[in-house]
């Protein structure tokens, strides 16, 4: 049986402990928070301490905290055996104390509200500096999801960067579009189908395929009465600096 300790109290100390908490294959051992209150999600289960010194012993550690608190914590954890991971898609594995074992236990996906029957479709992303160690890291990924991926820490950057467009700017366009709804009152909800779609769309396409709209098509006239409609000069911004791109990408004329 894998044993396994939990540094942190967020999301995603939440998510590995609720789906692996009843696993046969496994044992959380203790989950270990600054936090006394947010401990009390794990302390009917398993045993909790807000003092990093007091910690068990365990197969792998994985530390789930703040990107700016990976450093310090780590070299702070009086771990004499077992391998410390890391679940950050922008921070090097390199930050973790070099005379451990080490590596990088990172889901790429929002942790938040996910469905259960989509857990298993989580790419988990793996990093380790010794093989023993990444067949342990994938061993205990493949208890969660259908797709490991071996990712050094560069390419791990660089996924966690496209992400942040794929996911958190696109979000961000979704809000303001429900900005442009509400301040002329039409229903938001009259868009959702069509943001359905779109992510539907390009599960079976590639991105540059899936593109429609004005600028794709290089309808100039709408563009302009789209930008004359906008009061808001940040939002007159970001449409001019998208449709721009859009039209780049497809060899409109500007």
């Amino acid at each position: 049986m894998l044993k396994l300790i939990l540094i942190g109290t967020g999301n995603i100390s939440r998510f590995l402990f609720d789906v692996l908490v009843d696993h046969p294959d496994v044992s959380i051992m203790q989950v270990l928070g600054r936090n006394e209150q947010a401990l009390d999600y794990f302390r009917d289960h398993t045993e909790v301490s807000s003092d990093f010194k007091e910690i068990a012993s365990a197969d792998v550690y994985v530390l789930a905290v703040s990107d700016q608190a990976i450093a310090e914590i780590s070299h702070n954890l009086p771990i004499e055996k077992g391998l410390l991971v890391h679940t950050a898609g922008s921070i090097s594995m390199d930050v973790l104390p070099g005379e451990m074992r080490r590596g990088v236990f990172y889901p790429l996906q929002t942790l938040s509200g996910i469905l259960p029957e989509k857990i298993r479709d989580i790419p988990f992303c793996v990093e380790a500096t010794r093989e023993e160690d990444y067949l342990l890291l994938e061993k205990l990924a493949l208890l969660i999801s259908d797709r490991v991926e071996r990712i050094n820490s560069e390419q791990r950057k660089f996924l966690h960067l496209s992400a942040v467009f794929a996911n958190n700017f696109s979000n961000h366009l979704f809000y303001l579009s429900s900005e442009v709804c509400e301040e002329h009152g039409v229903d938001f909800d009259l868009i959702r189908p069509l943001i359905r779609e779109s992510c539907t769309k390009v599960m079976n396409q590639t991105p540059f395929e899936a593109q429609t709209g004005p600028a794709r098509r290089g309808d100039q006239r709408t563009l302009e009465e789209h930008l004359g409609m906008l009061k808001s000069p940040r939002l007159k911004a970001i449409y001019e600096l998208l449709s721009e791109s859009i039209q780049k990408t497809y060899g409109r004329e500007l």
